[in-house]
């Protein structure tokens, strides 16, 4: 066991020793402010605070952001670091920087909180963040700094063996344009035709030709031949808008797609555009996508629909999170771009978030996505080529430092739409490089 000794401790120490020692380290700890019990402990010791004491210790003296009760501007100066970033820069102790206090700042999406410019959705903006603005926007970086970490405590503590988590790959699909033409509706597929004939469309409406949104079949199949556990988040609002556009809940044709879904694969919600408006939604779609999968032989009601994905990523902190809670989501999955891809919380791995508003940890699961198909097409506007590259690159860098590559696919992207012509071989090529 590791004990850790600290003058003070409150939530915000506990939080992010949790996450370090014990889910990436693999280590039982316990926090004592009792100085008599530290020096006489025979054990490991880490030592958080500016005390020095006599023995065997490992100690990195803290800068105070684990010790405020407030959210204020933070001095923020980044150096190098074994050829990465890093800041909360220590001197006279036994690690150059705070690994707490910066891993918190970064889990805990500090900046979020603080006056910041949005983009044209309203959202935290990209390019305010520090990742960005230091360039370790696409490195799991709380990931290489604990892999460094964990090499210098096994050196120091030569019985210390630290557990190195699994790199795991997680595919995720958005469903919020379930079909281009089919189940829309005659009024709706006339505006169409009168605003973009389409001799494809007329065959799709006959039957004479697949929807080329439609990718199901061919999606299960791959996840058959490659035996992938993926996550299909549903967008089930009741009414459509300026950005919800899915087939509505109550056609016979979206039910039995979720159903369908819900009898193989592991479901979730995509919360609506319009639910970030009105509170109160998250929870009518979420009971709404539930009666859709009840009696799928997979979905077990006793559970019901507890993971999202905001739709356009479109959610700010803490409203967004606490409202998802309020709704009884527990495992959300939007902690990323919209607009990039990258890794918004700077970590390859789930973590709880910490309501920093209420300076306290939560019981909600954060998964964040580090690569979506939409950020590669509409806002880097990369071709094939640059795109299957970063897939690669985000691959690599995820199985080099074990986390966790969660992306994301919209079915558009892997149909037989021309505007996306070759994603799905992309696609299909990539998942076979992870499984051969």
């Amino acid at each position: 066991m590791l004990l850790i000794y600290s003058d003070t401790t409150n939530a915000r120490l506990q939080y992010i020793c949790d996450f370090v020692f014990a889910e990436q380290l693999g280590l039982t700890f316990t926090i004592t402010i009792d100085s008599e019990y530290f020096m006489q402990y025979s054990g490991m010791k880490f030592n958080y605070s500016n005390q020095s004491f006599e023995g065997k210790a490992f100690q990195i003296r803290p800068v105070q952001l684990l010790f405020q009760d407030t959210i204020e501007n933070q001095p923020i100066d980044c150096f190098d670091f074994n050829g990465q970033k890093a800041f909360y820069g220590i001197e006279q102790s036994d690690y150059s920087f705070d690994l707490l206090a910066a891993s918190f700042y970064l889990l805990s999406r500090y900046e979020e909180y603080l006056p910041h410019e949005k983009d044209s959705y309203g959202r935290f903006s990209h390019l305010q963040s520090l990742a960005f603005r230091e360039q370790f926007l696409q490195v799991p970086l709380i990931n290489v700094w604990l892999s460094h970490f964990s090499t210098r405590l096994q050196s120091y503590f030569p019985a210390f063996n630290p557990r190195k988590p699994i790199f795991r790959f997680l595919p995720t699909y958005d469903i919020d344009i379930a079909f281009s033409y089919t189940h829309k509706g005659w009024i709706r597929n006339v505006g169409g035709f009168l605003k973009k004939p389409s001799l494809e469309r007329i065959k799709v409406l006959l039957g004479w030709q697949r929807d080329p949104f439609d990718s199901y079949e061919w999606l299960n199949n791959l996840h058959k031949a490659h035996q992938l556990e993926p996550i299909y988040f549903f967008l089930v609002s009741e009414k459509n808008g300026a950005y919800d556009k899915n087939i509505l809940p109550h056609k016979t044709a979206m039910w039995k797609l979720v159903k369908k879904h819900a009898a193989l694969y592991k479901i979730g919600l995509h919360p609506s555009w319009q639910s970030g408006d009105a509170i109160g939604l998250i929870k009518k779609e979420r009971i709404q996508l539930e009666a859709m999968a009840e009696g799928a032989s997979n979905f077990n009601s006793l559970f019901p629909i507890h993971r999202s994905r905001q739709h356009y990523i479109r959610f700010k902190l803490p409203t967004g999170y606490q409202n998802l809670m309020e709704a009884g989501i527990t495992d959300d999955y939007s902690m990323g771009y919209g607009s990039i891809n990258g890794f918004r919380a700077s970590v390859a791995a789930s973590f709880y978030w910490y309501d920093l508003a209420k300076d306290q940890s939560t019981s909600l699961r954060i998964h964040p996505f580090c690569y979506m198909d939409a950020n590669a097409y509409y806002e880097q506007k990369q071709s094939l080529k640059e795109a299957e590259k970063e897939l690669q690159y985000y691959l690599r860098i995820c199985q080099q430092y074990h986390g966790q590559l969660i992306s994301i696919w919209h079915n558009n992207f892997l149909g037989n739409d021309k505007n996306f012509k070759g994603w799905k071989e992309l696609y299909q090529a990539f998942i076979q490089s992870l499984t051969t």
